[in-house]
């Protein structure tokens, strides 16, 4: 069984649509077009599940331009923030895996 991943979504838009609009495009490798739209749905998932750094690193240039996100694990549903630790510190309840083993809850070291 493969460990979980962890998706962005797009929470909100916020001010500035055009800068938005072009940093989905960086992230996803959408059309113009289609990252406005995908703007226009929010909230929607921008990313597919994925190595937590990269769903932070994604996370980081979508805000970056305005946009406001969530990285979620898709282990236990729970929003990890772009920092350290969780930012959600309730138990993780994830069908597959122990609390223990979930990202969400002991991000791995930036050495690691």
């Amino acid at each position: 069984m493969d460990e979980p991943g962890f998706r962005v979504l797009l929470v909100g838009a916020g001010d500035r649509k055009t800068d938005a609009a072009r940093a989905i495009r960086r992230v996803t490798g959408l059309s113009l077009f289609e990252s406005k739209l995908l703007l226009d749905r929010a909230p929607a998932a921008v990313t597919v599940p994925g190595w937590l750094e990269a769903a932070q690193d994604a996370a980081r240039v979508l805000e970056g331009a305005g946009v406001h996100t969530r990285v979620v694990c898709d282990w236990c549903d729970r929003t990890v923030n772009t920092g350290d630790g969780p930012l959600d510190p309730g138990p993780c309840v994830g069908p597959w895996w122990s609390a223990e083993s979930c990202r969400a809850s002991h991000p791995r070291a930036k050495d690691s």
